[in-house]
């Protein structure tokens, strides 16, 4: 650290270049999180300084992040869900398995996922001394629910669907799941962090959320399809009184017992969330959702015509292909399988996919 600080010009100066160094996202194609709407970074600076941490201090962040909690529970077809606003998915995920590993009560418990689920699940385990098994999945890329029965044992304390994967942008045949998971008296998590604010405003949305009776808890992130500024995730839980489970006393806060996992918590990027869902309503959400699906289904058949097979048909807006070039200057990313992928995010317009199209067509001109 300097002994004395800089101007403000020289500090700048220097910033700017590092902002430099920064990926636009104008060519980023890979990412998950995009830029946030106009009206989640006005509310985030008006926010800025709040500690959702210490509640008491900041009681119109707090109202606003139940606020958002039920708004989200309603989109997921149960208002009274319980719930908090995360750092994002790994943490959601984190404290579903910690909730549902306290109710089990086991020794040895396992959660059991499916191939395609996210890493974070790998983390939480390892942190939380949970056996992980995983579940193959079939063809598309989805779940097989005929190999999770397998699995299953009086040890498994959580069974974990995806409704969105990273990787595919497919939904895990939920419904099945969630009857199995029911069958077996094992709670279910969906990770619906990027599914969960696509599937409700699809024409014909896939069933994933707690209109299913097997599904105990939701992770959905508003800071990817939801457009708000980062770090803003949301954990629900089908029982609000669940997350007692998770309480630790907090004596010289304002509230004395807390049960999220981190301590300070941003209320600007809560309240960020929060705006764009009430700024944007059902109806604006629903033509976001509709460019972006517009959007994929462009760059599949654009992509087709130059002989890129696509690896599956997707539920949701991401788009993956069977190897191929990629024009300089583009940011895509690879699965596991090696396939290319592709994420129709908000910021990716029509205008950006056919400048892509375009030079993707000069290399094999």
């Amino acid at each position: 650290m300097r002994e004395s600080g800089i101007s403000e010009e020289e500090l700048f100066s220097f910033l700017s270049l590092k902002k430099g160094e920064d990926s636009r996202y104008h060519h980023v194609l890979s990412s998950m999180c995009t830029l946030p709407h106009p009206v989640a970074v006005r509310a985030h600076q008006m926010f800025i300084e709040a500690n959702l941490g210490d509640p008491g201090l900041f009681r119109g962040a707090a109202s606003v992040e139940n606020l958002l909690v039920e708004r989200v529970g309603s989109l997921l077809h149960h208002p009274g869900a319980g719930g908090y606003a995360t750092s994002g998915g790994t943490e959601s995920n984190l404290q579903a398995l910690r909730i549902f590993r306290k109710m089990k009560g086991s020794r040895r418990p396992n959660v059991v996922v499916p191939e395609s689920a996210h890493f974070s699940f790998e983390k939480a385990c390892d942190i939380l001394c949970i056996e992980m098994r995983t579940v193959p999945c079939d063809q598309t890329f989805r779940m097989d629910p005929d190999a999770l029965q397998e699995r299953l044992d009086a040890d498994t304390c959580c069974i974990v669907g995806i409704a969105g994967t990273t990787e595919y942008g497919v939904v895990d045949p939920i419904e099945t799941i969630a009857g199995i998971a029911h069958d077996h008296g094992i709670p279910l998590h969906v990770d619906a962090a990027f599914g969960g604010f696509v599937i409700p405003f699809l024409k014909r949305p896939i069933p994933f959320d707690f209109s299913l009776p097997g599904v105990a808890s939701v992770a959905v992130d508003p800071h990817k399809m939801g457009m708000s500024t980062i770090p803003c995730g949301c954990l629900l839980v089908r029982e609000p009184s669940w997350f007692n489970l998770l309480n630790v006393d907090t004596p010289y806060l304002t509230v004395k017992q807390e049960c999220t996992l981190a301590g300070t918590r941003s209320g600007g990027a809560v309240v960020g969330a929060f705006a764009v869902l009430e700024f944007l309503g059902r109806e604006g959400m629903r033509a976001v959702v509709e460019g972006c699906m517009k959007n994929t289904a462009r760059l599949i058949d654009g992509m087709e015509t130059f002989g890129y097979r696509r690896a599956v048909t997707p539920d949701l807006n991401v788009a993956t292909f069977e190897g191929g070039a990629v024009p300089p200057g583009w940011q895509v990313s690879w699965t596991r399988r090696g396939h290319m992928r592709m994420v129709m995010m908000p910021h990716v317009h029509r205008s950006v996919i056919e400048e892509y199209l375009k030079e993707t067509g000069e290399i094999h001109a």
